[in-house]
Order: C-alpha cells, then structure tokens, then sequence
C-alpha cells in the first residue's frame, strides 16, 4: 500500500469518507481507510486475515461507491473490520484487497454502522496538485 491519507468530514446525519493519495488506486485505499475509522479506529485492527473484492462500475466514482459498498457487505456479513487496503484499477474494473480480523467487542470501541456509500458528495479526480481525491458520503 503506498502512501496516501485519509480524512472524515462533516454532513449532517451521515459521514463523508476522503482519501488521499499520489494515484487514484492510492485514494481508494484511503477511502477504505476513512471508512474503517466512521466505525473504528484502524489502528486497533489487526491486519492478519485477506479477502479479495472485485468491482466494476461505468466510471470511476461508480467504482468508488461499488467498491466501499462491497467491503461494507463484507463487514457486515463476516464480522470483520480492515485495516489494510491493497487496488489495482483497469479501466473501470477494481480488483482489491482488503486485511483485518474478526470484530473484538473487547478492542474494538465501534461508534457506529455504516449503512452503505451514496453518491452524495461522490468526487474521484486528480487534484491541480497532482494528488487524487475519492471522497463520498456514507450513510450510518
């Protein structure tokens, strides 16, 4: 995973997830990072156990929205929380990794659930600096 960061910001009720990164697969791994902080702080997630999610969308924010909504599904439906992100962007197809572990009541203060991403605020675009942006907002 390159370096990148990640940042939340404010929306009303719900919350807008942003990475960061010198590539665009670098913000998506961000993005993925933000997300795991609305629930948790990533930090206290072990990156010990890999899942693989593939995507495709019409266009890159679609595959942003895709891509989220599928490491939501496969939190929701595993139990886990990730830490780690790994993507690799084809044309509009997203083949990703993500590493975590089992959720752990005892080490894992969880805030709240993320109900899935939106297309409210939804952005990915290299920025006049040269950065890529991937920002959405994500129902909890």
């Amino acid at each position: 995973m390159s370096e990148g960061r990640w940042e939340l910001l404010p929306h009303g009720a719900d919350i807008g997830v942003r990475g960061i990164g010198e590539s665009k697969e670098v913000a998506f791994e961000q993005a993925a990072v933000a997300l795991t902080a609305v629930i948790t702080d990533p930090l206290s997630v072990v990156a010990k156990e890999a899942i693989t999610v593939a995507c495709t969308a019409a266009d890159d924010e679609l595959l942003l929205v895709e891509w989220l909504n599928a490491l939501i599904c496969e939190m929701a439906t595993s139990q886990m929380l990730f830490s780690r992100f790994e993507v690799i962007i084809s044309g509009q197809t997203l083949q990703g990794k993500a590493w975590g572990e089992t959720i752990d009541h005892d080490r894992h203060d969880l805030a709240v659930e993320v109900k899935g991403a939106t297309c409210t605020e939804l952005l990915v675009r290299q920025m006049d600096s040269g950065l890529w942006h991937a920002q959405c907002v994500v129902d909890v």
